[in-house]
């Protein structure tokens, strides 16, 4: 079957739209590889963008390597934060809609403000510290429109990285100079301790997640520009929701952060 990018962007579009989840996109010969998978995110997202979209930065994921083990990946992969899905938090709480998503699961996550550009290759972890701003904890919420969550790379690729949505703690500068590499973090649920989460899970330390980003653009020809913000990729586990459910998340030196689903 001829690969075409706007088909598969449009009916990812649809999926995102309507609720209506997709079968696998890698089945029956859709998308060869990776590189197919990224043109049409590339694709869905100027279909966005054309209708008033605006992009805030990138998140990363595939960062944890049993995740990567269990898809049978060697790297992580990327994708675009859509301004339609941010929830700004105010005084540390913010409630989430439960109704845009399909199958959301959310993931507590480190955020770089990105000061100065960073263009790989050659990005190393200091350079991205060295460039960041101020850092957040951040909450992500990542959802699938294909079935059941029943992904291999491709699918998570060309879905937008499976970006469902996110939300911020206040920025930090003093963030830059703690150890993010043992950094803890707890997510409660309704009183209860769902995730322990530490900051190695990303890629062994958050900058360097954001620094493969940062070479992975790279083959583009795109760079991290000033004001981009950029999710490190979970520090632990993922927590599936639904109306109701009220979620604390404490990170070291970090006022708590309450996400309520409504």
């Amino acid at each position: 079957m001829e690969f075409n990018p706007d088909t598969l962007a449009r009916q990812l579009d649809e999926a995102w739209e309507t609720r209506q989840p997709l079968a696998p996109l890698g089945e029956g010969g859709l998308l060869a590889d990776a590189n197919q998978a990224y043109a049409v995110q590339q694709r869905w997202s100027a279909m966005r963008l054309a209708r008033g979209e605006r992009i805030l930065g990138r998140k990363i994921g595939l960062t944890s390597k049993a995740i990567q083990t269990q898809l049978g990946v060697h790297e992580p992969d990327y994708g675009e934060l859509w301004a339609s899905r941010f929830y700004q938090a105010v005084a540390g709480r913010v409630e989430v809609p439960a109704a845009p998503f399909l199958l959301p699961r959310l993931e507590g996550e480190l955020a770089f403000l990105i000061g100065t550009p960073l263009r790989g290759p050659g990005i190393t972890p200091q350079q991205v510290l060295a460039a960041s701003e101020a850092l957040a904890l951040a909450v992500e919420i990542v959802d699938s429109r294909i079935a059941d969550w029943k992904i291999k790379l491709v699918d998570t690729v060309a879905d937008n990285a499976s970006y469902g949505g996110f939300t911020l703690g206040p920025w930090s500068k003093s963030l830059r100079e703690a150890d993010l590499r043992t950094l803890g973090m707890i997510i409660q649920r309704n009183g209860e301790n769902a995730i322990e989460a530490v900051g190695a899970a990303a890629l062994g330390h958050p900058a360097r997640a954001v620094a493969w980003l940062a070479n992975k653009l790279a083959e583009f020809d795109v760079s991290l520009q000033p004001g981009d913000i950029v999710l490190s990729g979970s520090l632990g586990g993922a927590v599936p929701f639904q109306p109701g459910d009220l979620f604390t998340i404490e990170m070291h030196s970090q006022p708590p952060l309450s996400v309520r689903i409504v």
